[in-house]
């Protein structure tokens, strides 16, 4: 017997999906942050879970690279050093701007209309007050704007720091809790969005360069461990074009 379409039943999330999502959820928020530990007790107990769901939970962000575990602190999230900080901002700006030299002016409605879609997305969380979505938005929005290119390995390359780039917004995003709303992130990449749809790459270009990613640099040397020559130049020469 043939099923009608359209009329499939789904089967509910398990709690172990429930609870990996919400551990997403707290990362991405910025509310567990790289090199935190993840007590289980306390996470169980947050969450509303037992044990046995979590420790699936965990297995399954360890897969995805969110987290991991160490010999004598158990689970943390994924640690980032200065050094890996300087590495993927700097690698994100290169494809971004490699993505708008090749894809701006854009001359394909679709693509444009997927910047659009995704800059609708992130204004609805926004609007909900949800900032791990603005940061899971905010993080799609970039996607659709590198793939304006139309070029499929450079945007495989820019999703392969997808995680990276996550912990990194994720940060940002807590920096600028103090003096930034969620509405006004979307606001700034309604400003991108805008520039690309007047297909002016020069303008798209300087937008990005000042979007406001690098707030949770301030501090980045005490913040984060593991610098390198090329992290701390990179660092001071961030702080002197702030200055």
């Amino acid at each position: 017997m043939s099923t009608p379409s359209g009329r499939r039943i789904e089967a509910p999330p398990s709690i172990t999906h429930l609870a990996a999502s919400a551990l997403r959820k707290m990362i991405f928020s910025g509310e567990l942050r790289p090199g935190d530990r993840v007590v289980e007790s306390q996470v169980a107990g947050a969450l509303g879970v037992s044990k046995p769901p979590l420790r699936e939970a965990l297995r399954v962000l360890e897969q995805e690279g969110l987290v991991l575990r160490t010999p004598r602190r158990g689970v943390v999230v994924t640690p980032l050093t200065l050094h890996d900080v300087y590495e993927i901002v700097t690698l994100r700006h290169d494809l971004e701007r490699l993505a708008v030299d090749l894809g701006v002016p854009c001359r394909s409605p679709e693509r444009i209309e997927r910047c659009r879609e995704a800059y609708a997305a992130l204004e609805r969380a926004a609007e909900a007050g949800d900032a791990a979505a603005v940061t899971e938005r905010g993080f799609a929005f970039h996607v659709a704007v590198v793939g304006l290119a139309g070029h499929r390995r450079l945007e495989e390359a820019y999703r392969s720091l997808a995680l990276q780039l996550h912990l990194c917004m994720a940060m940002n995003r807590r920096a600028r809790r103090t003096h930034e709303t969620l509405a006004g992130d979307a606001l700034r990449h309604r400003r991108i969005l805008e520039l690309v749809e007047a297909g002016d790459p020069a303008a798209v270009h300087h937008e990005l360069a000042h979007h406001g990613d690098h707030s949770f640099l301030t501090d980045a040397d005490e913040t984060f461990p593991g610098s390198s020559p090329e992290s701390l130049g990179w660092l001071e020469r961030i702080r002197s074009h702030a200055g």
